[in-house]
């Protein structure tokens, strides 16, 4: 049988609480240090992946440093320990190992723990794009948007997932702006578009400013803050937080009603699969960049698909029919670990119209 493996890690030392109830009365500093010196473990088995024309099964394998903890102690210490969660997973069996959240953001995004490893390794963004963009169109046309006359941004555009998201929507949108922190790579970004598809975007550097008129946010940035909160957003916006963790405050889906916020990236996965392990999402779904593994495996292509920083826009296109042929789609709305029905979102929609002026309802439709 075809076979994979998924690196997990603890966003933060809270999942340590909910996995261990006596970690709650420890110190941060002593959780971190715990977590620090664990060595990597299984965290599950994964059964009963079935699709119309081969089945897999695989296990979660949990690296347990936070993602603070990933992004702070030294490059060398993180990557090693990585690695050795993918020595596990050799171990287990896997012939493909795909990194989740913040380990597929360390170093060189995979290609040294690649190197390390005898099977090949995926990071997942390219189905992750795919869904993301996917879920942001469906939203904006039931948000009432026009996508083409929509003004959207991008938050986080220069990173692997957010360029290649504008290269992708600079040749269906007019109204496209990219916000990161270097304004070399923005401006180097913002020419290649100008000459691959005649589209002249706006660069900016600020957050706030750029999201405070935009019908669309798309977020796809590594930070480990939160980035937009309620009052950063114009009723009627679409808000698609692929971040984790989120850029997007809770607090926006608590106090605004009048904005639809969604996660990028949530998928239905075919057969009867079990993970095994609640990460948060209904039966049967996953994170996009679980289910890019799952349809490698499945599809017996067993190669580094999505590695590094060099994300294309035909990798993005061509998981996409892969994971269209063995059954994976879109799982409709989530928006902080809550599935978003049709029936609120007509129900924002209607509150979005009551709020908005009589001019902003006739340039943007709601």
């Amino acid at each position: 049988m075809d076979t994979f493996a998924f690196m997990i890690h603890p966003l933060d030392t809270k999942d340590l609480d909910r996995k261990f109830k006596m970690a709650r009365f420890l110190p941060e500093r002593v959780k971190e240090t715990i977590l620090r010196y664990a060595p990597p473990f299984k965290a599950s088995d994964i059964t009963d992946l079935v699709s119309p024309h081969n089945s897999a099964r695989g296990w979660f394998v949990t690296c347990p440093l936070t993602a603070k903890q990933m992004m702070e102690l030294p490059a060398d210490l993180v990557i090693n320990k990585i690695i050795r969660a993918g020595k596990k997973a050799e171990k287990l069996g896997a012939q493909i190992l795909g990194l989740g959240a913040f380990a597929k953001i360390v170093g060189d995004a995979g290609i040294t723990v690649a190197k390390n490893l005898s099977i090949p390794v995926t990071t997942g963004n390219s189905y992750t794009v795919a869904t993301a963009l996917e879920g942001t169109r469906m939203a904006a046309r039931m948000m009432g948007h026009d996508l083409a006359s929509a003004q959207v941004v991008i938050v986080g555009a220069t990173g692997s997932i957010g360029r290649v998201c504008a290269e992708i929507l600079a040749r269906e949108v007019r109204h496209l702006t990219l916000v990161a922190r270097d304004e070399v790579k923005l401006q180097k970004l913002a020419n290649k578009l100008l000459y691959d598809t005649g589209l002249a975007v706006k660069i900016s550097g600020h957050v706030k400013k750029a999201v405070r008129t935009a019908d669309i946010v798309l977020t796809v940035t590594s930070s480990v803050e939160i980035l937009i909160e309620p009052e950063d957003i114009k009723p009627g916006a679409v808000v698609c937080d692929v971040s984790r963790p989120r850029n997007v405050s809770r607090q926006v889906a608590e106090l605004r009603n009048d904005i639809l916020v969604i996660e990028g990236g949530v998928v239905e996965v075919p057969g009867d699969v079990n993970f095994n392990l609640n990460f948060g999402f209904p039966p049967k779904t996953a994170y996009a960049c679980m289910a890019e593994t799952m349809v490698l495996a499945l599809e017996k292509k067993y190669e580094s698909y999505t590695l590094g920083r060099n994300l294309t826009v035909r990798q993005v296109e061509k998981i996409n029919r892969l994971a269209k042929k063995h059954g994976f789609r879109v799982a409709g709305f989530r928006s902080f670990e809550k599935a978003v029905t049709e029936d609120e979102i007509i129900r924002i929609k209607e509150n979005a119209q009551r709020k908005a002026s009589p001019v902003q309802r006739c340039m943007t439709g709601i």
